[in-house]
């Protein structure tokens, strides 16, 4: 027992009059929680070494110089996914699945943590009013909103009664409705999530509608992963990547390294499946999809550029595997790519 004037503290509890002062513990408690940011504002560095943009297809060369610069925003992450666009905040938003933290990067430059001790946090997504929408790996569900104070409410967690698996990437339909994807990764890694034996016999990509509160079971996969949208709505398309199970200690690595395309109805119905393009390293982890309906997809070696018909366009070569990759700012010429331990970014012409 210590006394300082009036005050004793046991236990690191502080007393007076032989009761708790529990506002003013609490008070104290939040005082000790640490800063927000993470990297102070400035110019971004360009990445040393990098060898420009390999252009297979003039049409890529009037949106992508060859010797435009790759930048470095923000070095420190463990394991960067699910890069989102926040227009409303203009700022960037993405996770570090690992530290189990939301960041944000601001146009000044500096970063700063959104949410500290997330539930494994993964993919991330923009309803129409600004919102965030997240996958947790470690609550098992999609959540929506929270703040440095306040944690986000999960709106699904359940599928005909049965825990699903652990989300893994999501994002807004034009209708407002939610699709996200729903692999084994979260409860078999445990640097992602916690280990846990799945409730459903079956890995699928979901449609929520959160007006409804209806939730729907649109396709199977061995893995699904990264999911986009075309801007019209009328085209997704979603990566398997069964082929990264081979990562995980006693899992072995299935055949799956490709992104499936899919016709969207106006209803929201899906129909003719078919294959799109796979990676040659590694695996489409995740990947953004242009106005043009481009599509620009993570690999182990940076992000390859594919046209809706099919073409490689070309490859922006980056200094570590990427997870992710998504289009901001006001005019979206901004390529955000997350890369492991770093927040990249590649400035588009037009």
């Amino acid at each position: 027992m210590q006394r300082v004037g009036g005050w004793r503290f046991a236990a690191g509890v502080a007393l007076r009059d032989g009761k708790s002062d529990w506002s003013r513990n609490m008070k104290a408690a939040a005082d000790l929680r640490p800063g927000r940011l993470l990297h102070e504002a400035g110019r971004p560095d360009a990445v040393k070494g990098f060898r420009g943009v390999q252009i297979d297809d003039e049409r890529l060369a009037a949106v992508l110089s060859s010797d435009a610069p790759l930048l470095t925003l923000y070095q420190g992450t463990v394991h960067g996914e699910g890069p989102a666009w926040q227009t409303t905040h203009d700022r960037l938003v993405w996770s570090d699945v690992p530290n189990r933290r939301l960041l944000g990067w601001y146009p000044d430059g500096h970063v700063e943590v959104l949410i500290d001790g997330t539930w494994f946090m993964n993919g991330n997504a923009v309803e129409a009013d600004g919102t965030l929408v997240h996958c947790e790996h470690g609550r098992r569900c999609i959540s929506r909103g929270g703040d440095y104070d306040r944690e986000p409410e999960p709106i699904v967690t359940h599928y005909q009664g049965k825990r699903i698996n652990s989300p893994n990437d999501i994002a807004v339909a034009p209708d407002g409705t939610i699709w996200f994807t729903d692999p084994t990764f979260g409860i078999i890694m445990p640097n992602q999530g916690a280990l846990a034996e799945p409730e459903l016999d079956h890995r699928s990509v979901y449609r929520f509608d959160p007006r409804a509160g209806d939730l729907k079971r649109m396709a199977d996969f061995e893995e699904p992963n990264g999911l986009a949208f075309t801007a019209d709505g009328a085209t997704l398309y979603v990566s398997d990547t069964s082929l990264s199970l081979g990562e995980v200690p006693g899992h072995k690595a299935g055949a799956k390294h490709e992104i499936i395309a899919f016709d969207v109805s106006e209803g929201g119905e899906l129909s003719n499946r078919r294959f799109f393009c796979q990676t040659d390293h590694g695996y489409p982890d995740g990947f953004a999809v242009d106005a043009r309906g481009w599509v620009w997809t993570s690999a182990a070696d940076g992000v390859h550029i594919w046209s809706a018909d099919r073409r490689k366009l070309g490859f922006v070569p980056t200094p570590a595997v990427v997870s992710n990759c998504a289009f901001g700012r006001a005019d979206r010429r901004r390529l955000f790519i997350a890369a492991t331990q770093s927040l990249l970014a590649i400035d588009l012409i037009g």
